[in-house]
């Protein structure tokens, strides 16, 4: 298969002349269908857009409002699937010149010849690479391989092909505006989606002053899941903590045939354990909170302690460890691992749909 049955996306805010370039370049490489969706840009912005309609192998979508690059790629991807239905995939490309057409044909290629997706990655070593996007994409990296477990050179990158046999559930992915991009991330990593990567050309013009980037908003989206998972730890070690200095004070456990402190902390780790289950469930991984889920998610929460305990039982005797404090150091080390661990496995087979 050639890359004529490929369906190139564009999503396009508030364009310039840069879409128009890429646009005859795509033409005059060998791209025969062009999807164009305009987020919502405005009447100032209508004159380019005429020009994209002029294009005999451009088709253009339209919002209305702005509603973000997420819903402009899932506004794409269900136009490509009830319209073209003999064309092997596509590829999702930037509109401010920064993804050019030979390497938007290298990533298509690669994608028809392995099946999977694949991503264009930027070399960010390069001296004209903007500081802020080196130090972003270094961070992401950075959690990817810490919580999610995947090696991703490049995880901003807009430059990505998919196979039509996996686009149904891509579109699946949370977000409407940049996040959609990190969660399709997220959702690959979830249900073990195989993906390719394919150098390409770093190009940022102008220091990147045409992105419509919100830093701090945005990054919150992006980072959401992660976010809401550290949230949702705080929030049931707060939890545990004041059930178990309100057990402790009401005394109404004495007739339990154990100490008050074992009946207090039993009982307020079941309050904070379920707090952090239903928090998890409906915010954070936004899995279904039923049975299945709680059993498998208590079958974690008894092994991760068995684990912890464990681990620090035997570094104890190993090194000799008799001070309290070094005691609590190593298990802080120990239970930090296991964090990063519990929310691979949570977010992969206890909350995966």
């Amino acid at each position: 298969m050639s890359i004529e049955t490929v369906s190139v996306i564009i999503p396009a805010y508030k364009p310039d002349e840069k879409l128009l370039h890429t646009l005859s370049e795509l033409v005059r490489t060998g791209f025969t269908d062009i999807l164009v969706v305009d987020d919502g840009s405005g009447a100032a912005f209508e004159a380019v857009f005429e020009k994209v309609k002029a294009i005999p192998q451009c088709t253009l979508l339209r919002h209305g409002v702005n509603r973000g690059k997420g819903a402009a790629l899932k506004t794409a991807f269900a136009y490509f699937l009830d319209n073209r239905p003999d064309s092997a995939g596509v590829v999702t490309a930037d509109a401010d010149g920064q993804h050019l057409a030979g390497d938007i044909a290298a990533v298509s290629e690669r994608m028809l010849s392995g099946g999977h997706i694949v991503l264009g990655v930027r070399d960010f070593s390069g001296a004209h690479v903007p500081s802020r996007s080196r130090r972003g994409n270094r961070i992401t990296i950075a959690v990817f391989r810490l919580f999610f477990g995947m090696k991703i050179s490049d995880t901003q990158t807009g430059l990505r092909a998919f196979p039509r046999s996996v686009m149904a559930e891509i579109a699946q992915a949370k977000g409407e505006r940049y996040e959609f991009e990190t969660q399709m991330l997220f959702l690959m990593s979830q249900r073990k989606i195989p993906f390719d990567e394919v150098p390409i050309e770093t190009v940022y013009l102008e220091e990147n002053r045409s992105s419509h980037f919100r830093v701090v908003r945005d990054s919150v989206r992006i980072y959401s899941l992660i976010l809401g998972y550290l949230l949702s730890s705080v929030a049931a070690a707060v939890v545990d903590a004041l059930a178990f200095f309100l057990f402790k004070s009401v005394h109404f456990l004495g007739f339990l045939p154990i100490p008050l402190t074992w009946s207090a902390a039993i009982l307020a780790r079941i309050i904070s354990s379920l707090t952090n289950f239903l928090i998890n469930a409906k915010l954070v991984f936004h899995g279904k909170a039923d049975k299945g889920t709680l059993i498998r998610y208590y079958i974690l929460a008894v092994a991760q302690i068995t684990v912890s305990t464990a681990l620090v039982y035997f570094a104890e005797r190993l090194f000799s460890v008799t001070a309290p404090w070094l005691s609590t150091l190593i298990k802080a080390a120990v239970d930090t691992v296991l964090f990063f661990l519990s929310f691979r496995i949570q977010h992969k087979w206890v909350f995966n749909r």
